[in-house]
């Protein structure tokens, strides 16, 4: 029996059936969720165009194409209608990030276009929890970053960011939307730092992605100087408080599979590795 299928760019009347696909994956799809339920579907607020993939007549499948290129609960024909119209339409994004196995088939059918890429990290264990350790106690020295503190923390979160990714956020724009990006966690209360005695970061993290379901743990730093002195376990259990009796349920990050010290860390403060990311830098 022969099936009707197509895709689109969603339009501002989908919103429900858009929330109805991402409410199907509440933890891989926080980022995205948390983006769609404060600014909708208009490509404007929401920084990017929502394509959908219907079958029957449904929608099953999204994917987000904006400063990342993210597919949404998306099925292997979701995912070749995903990469044809990007194809279409060149590569404006600067990654391509999603669950492994439709982000590898979706970078498979791109690369022949898009390709080479700067980075291609293709296993990133996506890890959950939904309580508290009950063998770490909170670093009681981390706290909410101040919204007049952000001279403190910024040097902290580019220092991350190039380490990370291998370049620098203050390219192209001179950081113009990344400070923004960090002032809009400082301001709604997700960025966390120790700082030592002289004001400077020891240990940083956001809450990236937030809503009712879950949320999204992101930017985890240590300084250089202060690494290997079991500050981040302590750490990551205040922040993890925070998050649980503040923000969300459960609370998500995923993290490079050859940090094998961040992720011995997330395993004692009580993350379990539920799946996995895959992210392709441009």
């Amino acid at each position: 029996m022969l099936t009707q299928t197509t895709s689109r760019v969603l339009e501002p009347s989908d919103l429900d059936a858009a929330l109805a696909v991402l409410d199907r994956e509440p933890v891989a799809n926080a980022f995205v969720a948390s983006r769609v339920q404060v600014a909708g579907l208009d490509p404007w607020r929401l920084g990017g165009e929502m394509w959908g993939w219907y079958e029957d007549g449904m929608l099953t499948s999204l994917c987000y194409a904006g400063a990342n290129l993210v597919p949404i609960c998306a099925t292997p024909r979701a995912v070749r209608a995903f990469a044809d119209r990007a194809r279409r339409a060149g590569r404006r994004c600067s990654s391509i990030v999603g669950p492994a196995e439709s982000t590898a088939q979706l970078w498979r059918l791109l690369e022949p276009n898009w390709g080479p890429a700067r980075d291609v990290r293709a296993h990133q264990p996506l890890m959950v929890t939904d309580r508290a350790p009950e063998n770490i106690t909170p670093d009681p020295l981390v706290r909410r970053i101040r919204k007049d503190e952000m001279d403190t923390i910024m040097p902290a979160c580019v220092a991350m960011f190039t380490e990370e990714v291998g370049v620098s956020p203050m390219a192209g724009d001179g950081g113009l939307l990344y400070q923004a990006r960090v002032a809009e966690l400082v301001g709604s209360g997700r960025s966390f730092a120790r700082l030592d005695e002289d004001g400077k970061v020891v240990f940083k993290a956001e809450i990236g992605a937030a809503t009712d379901r879950a949320c999204q743990i992101q930017g985890v730093w240590v300084a250089p100087e202060h690494r290997g002195q079991g500050l981040a376990a302590p750490a990551m259990a205040a922040v993890l408080r925070y998050a649980l009796a503040d923000v969300a349920p459960v609370v998500s990050l995923y993290v490079n599979d050859f940090n094998t010290a961040a992720r011995r860390t997330y395993r004692r403060v009580g993350f379990e590795e539920v799946g996995a990311f895959m992210s392709v830098l441009f």
